[in-house]
């Protein structure tokens, strides 16, 4: 069983996409590294028939092919999953005919992570089965690991925090503890007028006093963006993992993300571990 300092479960998202087995295998060896169950997830959502008066068999003869065309894509997944898993005990399958979105966050409620693939807007993705990660990482409850594409593995030897004094980059902190124990360096990093960050130190001093090596860094000189400051800093130090918050606000049925948020989501090429 895994300890309280780690992950008990491990949730991942697959679809039909070409780097949903590389996704699985990073989130697989993450899940070996906690001792944690492994639990894959996917969904589609078939095309509604439209009932024309008169030809209800025909409606109906539409909707057993729509049913069997995302039985047929679902299973395909699983096939993924099931060439990650191997021969592993610990390890689950979770599908639904549901709204792929919907479905893997109602999900999350059986795991400490979930991981999902990016879905910048250059991305190849998957139009049927695929999830935003945004939309994921804002409403799961859960925090989320966001995988660029090809990325199979994540060492997360040195990190990187993007620091702003919010609840929600408290909470990614936090959330992220068990593998910042693992990490050889921890940068807390901020950007700021002044030299000093009284919350960073703070920040990086709590970790350390959870056996975490960690440092502040403020950033002063100009920069594009807030996120192309992190991201450059992470490529400096040779960072595949930036935590960080996410930020951002529901109109209806959507949510708007804030600039740093949109923008890490969109360009980011190592993993992002959020937090909302």
């Amino acid at each position: 069983m895994a300890s309280d300092a780690g992950f008990a479960c491990v949730m991942t998202h697959f679809d039909l996409g070409p780097w949903a087995e590389a996704r699985g295998r990073l989130a697989i060896a993450l899940a070996d590294a906690f001792d944690a169950r492994f639990i894959g997830v996917a969904a589609e959502q078939g095309l509604s028939p439209v009932y024309a008066e008169g030809l209800p068999n025909v409606a109906g003869d539409v909707a057993d092919e729509e049913r069997r065309r995302v039985s047929g894509d679902i299973a395909a997944a699983k096939r993924t999953f099931d060439v990650v898993v191997g021969a592993r005990n610990d390890a689950e399958w979770r599908s639904a005919l549901a709204q792929p979105d919907h479905f893997l966050i109602e999900q999350a409620r059986a795991a400490d992570l979930v991981v999902v693939g990016r879905s910048a807007s250059y991305d190849q993705g998957d139009p049927l089965l695929g999830v935003r990660p945004g939309l994921v990482a804002m409403e799961c409850g859960r925090p989320v690991l966001i995988v660029p594409p090809e990325t199979d593995r994540l060492s997360a030897r040195k990190v990187v925090v993007a620091w702003k004094d919010t609840r929600e980059a408290r909470r990614a902190v936090h959330d992220a503890l068990p593998i910042l124990k693992r990490a050889s360096e921890v940068v807390v990093v901020t950007a700021s007028g002044s030299l000093r960050d009284e919350s960073a130190e703070d920040v990086s001093n709590w970790l350390n006093r959870h056996g975490v090596q960690s440092r502040p860094s403020v950033q002063t000189g100009e920069m594009s963006s807030i996120a192309d400051g992190i991201l450059d800093f992470a490529a400096e130090i040779g960072s595949d993992l930036i935590v960080s918050g996410a930020y951002g606000h529901s109109r209806t049925r959507e949510w708007f993300f804030g600039g740093a948020t949109r923008d890490l989501l969109e360009s980011s090429r190592a993993c992002l571990f959020m937090s909302h």
